[in-house]
């Protein structure tokens, strides 16, 4: 199994998205690990396998923005999601990405 990851990509420059702090928290909230995106628009994040349950990655963009001296509809982006178990214990990789703009964005179920 590997780590969770995830790719921000910033539509409006098109490029990656670095240096974006990212955190990933689980089942009520709870911090489970935090990174900044790389170079290359790129965070890996959490332990070897996540168990069963819903999780959340939150995404401070404003930051990334104002860093740009950019406005931005969307201080951070939040993204839940659930984590499920095969019957045989394996799991999917789980990669996150976000497309992400000043006045939008987008995600969806990666591999």
């Amino acid at each position: 199994m590997s780590r969770l990851t995830t790719h921000v990509l910033d539509a409006d420059a098109g490029t990656p998205a670095a240096g974006i702090a990212v955190e990933l928290a689980g089942p009520r909230s709870l911090p489970i690990d935090a990174g900044v995106t790389d170079a290359d628009g790129r965070a890996t994040l959490g332990p070897e396998q996540l168990p069963a349950g819903e999780y959340t990655l939150a995404f401070r963009t404003g930051a990334y923005f104002a860093e740009r001296d950019i406005p931005t509809f969307y201080p951070f982006v939040t993204v839940t999601f659930t984590v499920e178990i095969a019957p045989d214990g394996s799991q999917r990789h789980l990669h996150v990405p976000l497309l992400l703009s000043p006045f939008a964005y987008s995600t969806y179920r990666g591999s």
